[in-house]
Formats: C-alpha cells, sequence, structure tokens
C-alpha cells in the first residue's frame, strides 16, 4: 500500500491503497509475460547462436518473476490484465523482429525494456509502504535482475545496434503505454 505521506497527498480519483496494491500485480504479472514472451521470440531466431543461452538465463529469470505474480494474483484476488493475449502476440513478435535485425538489435530491445521496467519498478518500490515490505522486496529483488539484463545487453553490443537511439526510444514508448493500459485494463 502507499505510504503513509503518500496516502496523504490522495486526491479525488487516486487509487485506495488496496487498488494501488491490486494495479502493482496486475501490471507486473502483464510486464513479466511480456517479457518472458519477447525472450521467447529472441530465443526463436537465435536460439541456436552464441546468444541462446544468455537469452534462455534472461528468459529465465523472467519466469521467476511471472510465476511470483501469478500467485500474488490468485493469493490477493487480483484481476489480472484483459490485455494478456495482446501480450501474448506482441511480446513475441517484438522479441522475434528485434532478433530478425541481429543480435544487436535484440540486445538493444532488451535494454530499452529493462530501463523503462527499472523506472517503473523503482516508482513502485518508492510508493509502497511497510505494511507491503514483502512486495516492496520482490519488485527490489527483480529490479537487480531487470538491471542485470540491461547490462547484459549493453555488454554484447546493444548500442551498436542500427538506429539505436530510435529503436530504444520506440521501444521505451510502447512500454510506457503498455503499463498504463495494462494497470486498469
Amino acid at each position: 500500500m502507499p505510504n503513509r505521506e503518500t496516502a496523504e497527498r490522495r486526491l479525488p480519483g487516486d487509487p485506495t491503497p488496496r487498488e494501488y496494491v491490486a494495479r502493482t500485480i496486475r501490471v507486473d504479472h502483464a510486464g513479466e509475460y511480456g517479457a518472458k514472451r519477447i525472450y521467447q521470440g529472441q530465443l526463436a531466431v537465435l536460439g541456436r547462436t552464441k546468444y541462446g543461452p544468455i537469452l534462455e538465463h534472461m528468459k529465465e529469470q523472467e519466469q521467476v518473476h511471472l510465476d511470483t505474480f501469478a500467485g500474488l494474483i490468485a493469493k490477493r484476488r487480483v484481476r489480472p490484465t484483459a490485455l494478456l493475449p495482446i501480450w501474448h502476440v506482441a511480446g513475441f513478435a517484438l522479441g522475434a523482429a528485434t532478433a530478425l535485425l541481429g543480435h544487436r538489435a535484440a540486445m538493444a530491445c532488451t535494454v530499452a525494456v529493462e530501463e523503462a521496467i527499472d523506472e517503473h519498478y523503482r516508482a513502485q518500490a518508492e510508493t509502497l509502504g511497510d505494511d507491503e515490505a514483502p512486495l516492496r522486496a520482490d519488485i527490489e529483488r527483480f529490479r537487480a535482475e531487470e538491471l542485470e539484463h540491461r547490462d547484459i545487453g549493453l555488454e554484447n553490443e546493444a548500442e551498436l545496434a542500427p538506429a539505436y537511439k530510435l529503436l530504444s526510444a520506440a521501444i521505451k514508448a510502447g512500454c510506457k503505454v503498455a503499463i498504463k493500459v495494462s494497470e486498469r485494463v
């Protein structure tokens, strides 16, 4: 739940603490599902290259994140986003499309997604109060792993991808839209 200071600044129309936590769980579940699908798309193209084990490692970590949020969806009785079928297709398509452009574009996709998620998770961790310490701890742990993924992307020439800045900006913008929509829908 949002901390006391945040709760005191709550305006009409702002989510209640329970609604905020539900949105947090819903959007994080959707995001981890989309991330897993991105890596599945990248693996479909690059899985038999030297990048396959790297992508598989990141996908396995995303699966742990997804399993955690799936458990919270059930435990807390949170409605998952109705957009999962879209994220199923869009995530795989984004992963496969960037991988088809080469390993650098796939890694640029990883960097862009993980930078957007870092910002998102940081804001959530700062907002959750002490009564949500276990959720905040999971988010902080996952955030650290997402930053590890970003670093892996950078180590594997993400910034040398064709039109890196444009590709990165487009993917980050898409992530931010997906986050806002998945919180509510």
